[in-house]
C-alpha cells in the first residue's frame, strides 16, 4: 500500500489537534465527571517510530504465520464433504459434463463476487461477523448473530458425520473388512445368512444395522448408540484441542488437514484408472446431456452448490480474513480459493465415478455370469432352442458383448414369453445411473467398491481418514465463525469460550447419536442452514451496496488493495448478485413448499428405505430451526431502531452503534498505516474502553490514537455534536 506524503500527514495532524482544542475550549468547567471518566490525556512511553519509514505498530490481534497458511485455511473451510459426495451426484443428475457450464457461470456471477465481498469486509474491519456488520450498519448487526447461530446449528450435526467417519476408520484395520460379507446367524438346527442383509447388501446392512443400529422412525428414539457417542466425543475433543488457541493452533494443523485429502484423491484416481471399468464411469460422467441443462432446476441446484461450496454467510470466511494484514490482496485470494474449490470438485468427481465405474463393472460381470447360467438351464429344459445360440459363444467364459448378443436374440425370438424368463440385460449404464449422494455414497457405494480393491483395508483407511480431514477443515472454519465474533464483541477468553462451546455442542449433539439420530441429521441439514444463510448473504450484499454505499466501499477497496477493483464487481454487487440471490431464495422457498417435508426411514422388515412424513412435533422443530436462525436480524434491528437497550456499556456493539449515528460522513484516509497513525485504528482496538487512549499528543511529532469507532478520535465526534449527552459516548 502506498505511503502518505509528509504534507498530507502534517495537514491531518493539524486538523485533528484543532478538533481536540475545540473540544477542550468548549468544555464545561463544572463537568468534572466527564473529565475524570471519559476524557483522559494519556501520555505513554512508546517505541520510537519513524513516520517516514512507515513501520507498523505492534498489533495485539493474532495474525497468520504465512500467506500459505491462510490460503490453506480458506481452502480447508470451503472444500468439504460436499465436494466429494454432493457435487458428483449433481453433475450426474443434471446433465453430466454440461452441468459444469451453469456451475462456472454462477461461480463468476454469485460465488467469486460474494466471496470477495466477505474477504474484503473481514480484512478491512478486522473483526468477526458480529463486529463487521455492526460497524457497517448497526441496525443490521443481527446479521452477525444470525451467522453465529447458523454456524452452531451446522457444527452440531457436521461433527456427527466426522464421528461416523472416525468409526469406519477405526473398523478399517482388519482383513477382510467387516462390511465385506453378510453375517451368519446360527440357531439350534442350522446356520443362515442374516435376512436383513440378504435382502439388501453387506455394506447397506453394516451401515444401517451395525454402525447406526437405526430405528424405524424419528419418533422411536431407541436410546443412545454408545459406539457413535464415543466417536462424537472424540471428534469434539479433536476440534476443541485444535481450536483452543485460535489460528495459532488450528493454523498449523491446516498444513495436514487441507493437503492430505488431495494426496488421497490423486492416489485413488491413479489406482482406479488401473482397474477395469473406470473409464466407463468417467465417460458416463462427462457425457453431456445438453437438453437437461436448459431446465430451471439445474440452475437452481448449481447456484445452491456454488453458494454452500464457498461457505458464504457462515462467518468463517470473514473470521479467517480478519487476521490478515490490511494491505493483503484479498481479490487474488477470492479468485484463487474459488477455482481451487471448483477444480477439487472436478477431481473428486473423476475419482468417484472412476471407482463407481469399477464397481459397476464388477457387478455387471456377476450379473452376466448369473444370467448365463440361467440361459444354460433354460436351454437344457427346452425353453430356449440351442439353434438360436451363436456357435462362437462360450457360456463358461462369456464376454459382455457375446452375452448382449445372445440376450437380444432371445428377446426377439421369445417376444411374448420373454418377461417370464426373468433374464437381466446387465447393462453397465443401468448401474451407473443409480444416483447416490451423501452418506449413501460415502458409507455404502464407495465402501462396497473398496471391498473389491486389492489391499482393501489400506484404501479404506485412506478414504475415511480423508473424510475426517475434509470434515475437520470445514469444522475449523465453522467454529471460528462462532468464536471470533463473540471474542471480539464480548472480550471473553478464547480458550474458555472454545471449551464451553464444544462441551455444549457435544451435549446437544447427543440427539444425533440416538438410534434415530440419522433422521435428525437429515432434518438439520435440510432446514437449519439453507434458507437462513440465503437471507444472511442477501442482507450482507444489501448492507454493503446500499446501506454503507457501493461507491464508498469501492473507494475503501482501492485504499486497502492499492488498486481499484474491476468495475465488474461494482455491477455484480449492486445489481446482478442481489437479483440472483433473491431469485434463488424464491426458488428455494417454492421448492421447499412443493417438496413434502419428510425423511427416508430404514424399515428393518423390508430391508429398504421408505419415505415418511415428519410428525407434528417434527414440523415444529423444522420451522423453529429456520426461525431461530434468522430471528437475530429483526430483533437487533428493532432494539436499535427503538433504542430499547442502554448503549452506554463499552462493548463493541454499542460503540459502533454510536459511531453509526454520529459520524455521518467519515473521511477516507489514504492508507491507515503506521506512517500516519501511531495508535490502533478502530478495527484493531484490542478492547474499546473509554477513559484511556481516547486521544494522545506525543512529544516530537503530534500523532493521534483514534477512538474505537471513528477515524479521528473523540474530538472529531464531539465537534460534530457538542451537545451529545455523556451516555452517548
Amino acid at each position: 500500500m502506498p505511503k502518505n506524503s509528509k504534507v498530507v500527514k502534517r495537514e491531518l495532524d493539524d486538523e485533528v489537534i484543532e478538533s481536540v482544542k475545540d473540544l477542550l475550549s468548549n468544555e464545561d468547567s463544572a463537568d468534572d465527571a466527564f473529565k475524570k471518566s471519559e476524557l483522559i490525556v494519556d501520555v505513554q512511553e512508546e517505541k520510537d517510530t519513524d513516520a517516514e519509514e512507515g513501520s507498523e505498530v505492534e498489533d495485539e490481534r493474532p495474525a497468520w504465520n504465512s500467506k500459505l497458511q491462510y490460503i490453506l485455511a480458506q481452502v480447508g473451510f470451503s472444500v468439504g464433504l460436499g465436494n466429494v459426495w454432493r457435487f458428483p451426484y449433481l453433475c450426474q443428475k443434471n446433465g453430466g459434463g454440461a452441468y459444469l457450464l451453469p456451475y462456472l457461470i454462477l461461480l463468476l456471477v454469485i460465488g467469486i463476487p460474494l466471496f470477495f465481498l466477505e474477504l474484503s469486509v473481514g480484512q478491512r474491519i478486522r473483526r468477526g461477523s458480529i463486529g463487521v456488520w455492526n460497524y457497517i450498519s448497526p441496525k443490521l448487526g443481527g446479521i452477525g448473530f444470525a451467522s453465529c447461530v447458523v454456524c452452531f446449528f451446522v457444527a452440531l450435526y457436521y461433527n456427527v458425520i466426522i464421528g461416523w467417519s472416525l468409526f469406519y476408520f477405526s473398523q478399517s484395520f482388519q482383513q477382510p473388512l467387516p462390511w465385506d460379507q453378510c453375517p451368519l446367524v446360527k440357531n439350534a438346527s442350522h446356520t443362515f445368512v442374516e435376512p436383513e442383509c440378504e435382502k439388501s447388501s453387506a455394506t447397506t446392512y453394516y451401515w444401517y444395522r451395525e454402525a447406526l443400529n437405526i430405528s424405524s422412525s424419528i419418533s422411536e428414539s431407541g436410546g443412545l448408540n454408545w459406539k457413535m457417542t464415543i466417536c462424537l466425543l472424540v471428534a469434539w475433543v479433536v476440534v476443541c484441542l485444535a481450536m483452543i488457541k485460535g489460528i495459532q493452533s488450528s493454523g498449523k494443523i491446516m498444513y495436514f488437514s487441507s493437503l492430505f485429502p488431495y494426496v488421497v484423491l490423486i492416489c485413488f484416481l491413479i489406482r482406479a484408472l488401473l482397474l477395469n471399468g473406470s473409464i466407463d464411469g468417467i465417460r458416463h460422467m462427462f457425457t453431456p446431456k445438453l437438453e437437461i441443462m436448459l431446465e430451471p432446476k439445474v440452475w437452481r441446484e448449481a447456484a445452491t452448490q456454488v453458494f454452500f461450496a464457498l461457505g458464504l454467510g457462515f462467518g468463517g470466511v470473514i473470521a479467517f480474513s480478519s487476521y490478515n494484514k490490511r494491505d493483503n490482496n484479498c481479490h487474488f485470494d477470492a479468485v484463487l480459493v474459488s477455482f481451487i474449490n471448483f477444480f477439487t470438485s472436478v477431481l473428486a468427481t473423476l475419482v468417484v465415478f472412476a471407482v463407481l465405474g469399477f464397481k459397476a463393472n464388477v457387478i455387471n460381470e456377476k450379473c452376466i455370469a448369473e444370467n448365463s447360467e440361467m440361459i444354460i438351464k433354460l436351454v437344457k429344459m427346452g425353453n430356449i432352442s440351442q439353434d438360436i445360440i451363436p456357435h462362437h459363444v462360450n457360456f463358461s467364459a462369456v464376454t459382455a458383448e457375446d452375452y448382449h448378443l445372445v440376450y437380444d436374440i432371445i428377446q426377439k425370438v421369445k417376444e411374448e414369453e420373454f418377461p417370464a424368463l426373468h433374464l437381466n440385460a446387465c447393462q453397465i449404464e443401468d448401474e451407473l445411473n443409480k444416483a447416490v449422494q451423501g452418506t449413501g455414497l460415502a458409507f455404502i457405494a464407495f465402501t462396497e467398491a473398496m471391498t473389491h480393491f486389492p489391499a482393501s483395508p489400506f484404501w479404506s483407511v485412506m478414504f475415511f481418514l480423508m473424510l475426517v480431514n475434509l470434515g475437520l477443515g470445514s469444522m475449523f472454519g465453522t467454529i471460528e465463525g462462532i468464536i471470533t465474533p463473540i471474542v471480539d464483541t464480548f472480550k471473553v477468553r478464547k480458550e474458555i469460550l472454545t471449551v464451553i462451546c464444544c462441551l455444549l455442542a457435544f451435549c446437544i449433539g447427543l440427539i444425533f447419536v440416538q438410534r434415530s439420530g440419522n433422521y435428525f441429521v437429515t432434518m438439520f441439514d435440510d432446514y437449519s442452514a439453507t434458507l437462513p444463510l440465503l437471507i444472511v448473504v442477501i442482507l450482507e450484499n444489501i448492507a454493503v451496496s446500499f446501506v454503507y454505499g457501493i461507491d464508498k466501499f469501492m473507494e475503501d477497496l482501492k485504499d486497502m488493495l492499492g488498486f481499484a477493483p474491476n468495475r465488474y464487481y461494482y455491477y455484480m454487487w449492486k445489481y446482478i448478485s442481489p437479483l440472483m440471490l433473491l431469485s434463488l431464495l424464491i426458488a428455494s422457498v417454492v421448492n421447499m413448499g412443493l417438496s413434502p417435508p419428510g425423511y427416508n426411514a430404514w424399515i428393518e422388515d423390508k430391508a429398504s428405505e421408505e419415505f415418511l412424513s415428519y410428525p407434528t412435533w417434527g414440523m415444529v422443530v423444522c420451522i423453529s430451526l429456520m426461525v431461530l436462525a434468522i430471528l437475530p436480524v429483526p430483533v437487533v434491528f428493532i432494539i436499535r431502531r427503538c433504542n430499547l437497550i442502554d448503549d452506554s456499556s463499552g462493548n463493541l456493539a454499542s460503540v459502533t452503534y454510536k459511531r453509526g449515528r454520529v459520524l455521518k460522513d467519515p473521511v477516507n484516509l489514504e492508507g491507515d498505516d503506521a506512517s500516519l497513525i501511531h495508535g490502533k485504528i478502530s478495527s484493531e482496538m484490542s478492547s474499546p474502553n473509554f477513559g484511556k487512549n481516547i486521544y494522545r499528543k506525543q512529544s516530537g511529532s503530534p500523532t493521534l490514537d483514534t477512538a474505537p469507532n471513528g477515524r479521528y478520535g473523540i474530538g472529531y465526534l464531539m465537534a460534530d455534536m457538542p451537545d451529545m449527552p455523556e451516555s452517548d459516548l
